[in-house]
């Protein structure tokens, strides 16, 4: 079978540094953070050790109705937001419901749901656990609100793999559409944990920053001072859809997906392997299924959380794989603006890689002011511009369990 060409023609996305696509992309290059104190009374109600954390710029509930809100947890209602955007911006497609597909990711679900839920048995009883409890707090609810929203019928798949899941969910909708599954399909992920007991968890675990003097400096990449990174919230979504249905339909396209791939490290539940060889195999996959050569790759979205171990785990794996070209690489790691969106992390930042080949210019990495010398890359910390010609980018995010998802993405003139 001819392999077909993935291309992506609609964008969206709500994150902290903006409540759609384009907001966080400009404010991502103007150099922002989404970083900032929790204005809640639970942070300190809690005495919560970290009291900050990358909130959505814009409430989900100046968004939707009412009635959506009511229904939907958090990372389903962040959902929502992101593909309904991706799908104007893709101009709003005409295709029958049977060849049009889901493929979404959660890291964690409907943590707020499950929550309240429990709140509301142990102090008020069994009765006023409300009866739409399940369908919100489920894993696979975000896909199905995006599906049934679109009237999509060709499968509303749901990827649950920590902080890989989005990337890994865009990874399957490429493989669904080079089998003919569908014409289009809506790919992203979404999150929604900020809340008292995620952040107590991975306080507990010393995963987070703990800089709350200072929120919109914390998450620092590479940086010697690095401490953790900061809890993000929020949703991205591209449509995707073969080269020949775009083209039918006259579709503006930004970038051609050339694929993806997910190993992982049988290594440790928390900690990433060390030598990172099967996060540089993943990465050696998606170059290869590109048909391209590894001195083709000229930009990278790292994983980079923060974190002192797990930074220096992926430049390990990016030199394995990469040798000496790892050096004519720029590298962006744009959780340092964005926080570390968990289940959501890949979809944001693969919308971030497309528009980097798509306007072609790096974003920044923020906060970066004494590079660790054992991480010998050339971070992007200022916009930069990306040359002409036919470019390849990748997007890496890895995940608890050693789950390792790796995407490329192409310019597309």
């Amino acid at each position: 079978m001819t392999p077909k060409r993935i291309v992506v023609t609609g964008l969206g996305g709500t994150s902290p540094l903006g409540g759609t696509a384009d907001e966080s992309w400009r404010n991502l290059l103007a150099g922002q953070s989404g970083a900032s104190t929790l204005e809640q009374e639970w942070a300190s109600k809690y005495e919560l050790p970290v009291q900050f954390a990358a909130q959505a710029r814009v409430p989900a509930s100046e968004v939707l109705e009412r009635v959506e809100t009511k229904r939907l947890d958090p990372s389903s209602q962040f959902a929502l937001i992101a593909g309904r955007e991706a799908w104007k911006n893709a101009g709003t497609p005409e295709v029958e419901p049977e060849r049009l597909g889901v493929d979404w990711a959660t890291g964690i679900g409907g943590v707020w749901t499950l929550l309240d839920a429990w709140d509301a048995l142990r102090e008020r009883g069994p009765r006023r656990v409300m009866p739409m409890t399940v369908p919100m707090l489920m894993p696979n609810a975000p896909a199905a609100a995006v599906g049934m929203d679109l009237g999509a019928r060709a499968g509303a798949r749901t990827v649950v793999s920590a902080c890989a899941s989005s990337t890994e969910s865009i990874a399957n909708a490429y493989e669904h559409l080079q089998q003919g599954h569908a014409d289009i399909i809506v790919a992203g992920g979404s999150e929604a944990a900020i809340n008292p007991l995620p952040l107590a968890a991975f306080a507990s675990m010393q995963a987070l920053s703990k800089r709350g003097d200072d929120p919109a400096t914390a998450s620092r990449p590479y940086d010697v001072t690095r401490d953790g990174f900061v809890l993000g919230e929020g949703a991205a979504a591209l449509v995707l859809e073969t080269l020949e249905h775009a083209e039918a339909r006259g579709a503006t396209i930004y970038a051609e997906l050339v694929g993806g791939a997910v190993t992982s490290d049988a290594y440790h539940i928390t900690a990433p392997d060390p030598e990172g060889s099967a996060a540089a195999r993943a990465m050696l996959e998606v170059v290869q299924n590109a048909g391209a050569s590894l001195t083709d790759v000229v930009h990278v979205n790292a994983h980079a959380t923060s974190t002192p171990v797990g930074d220096i785990a992926e430049y390990n794996a990016l030199r394995r794989v990469f040798g000496d070209h790892l050096d004519n690489i720029a590298v962006s790691a744009t959780k340092a603006s964005t926080g570390h969106l968990l289940g959501g992390a890949g979809a944001i930042e693969a919308l971030f890689t497309v528009m980097a080949l798509h306007e072609r210019i790096m974003p920044p990495t923020i906060n970066l002011t004494e590079q660790d010398p054992e991480i010998h890359l050339d971070v992007v910390t200022s916009p930069r511009k990306l040359p002409d010609g036919d470019l390849l980018a990748i997007s890496n995010s890895f995940g608890f369990g050693g789950h390792n998802s790796v995407i490329g993405f192409r310019s597309f003139n």
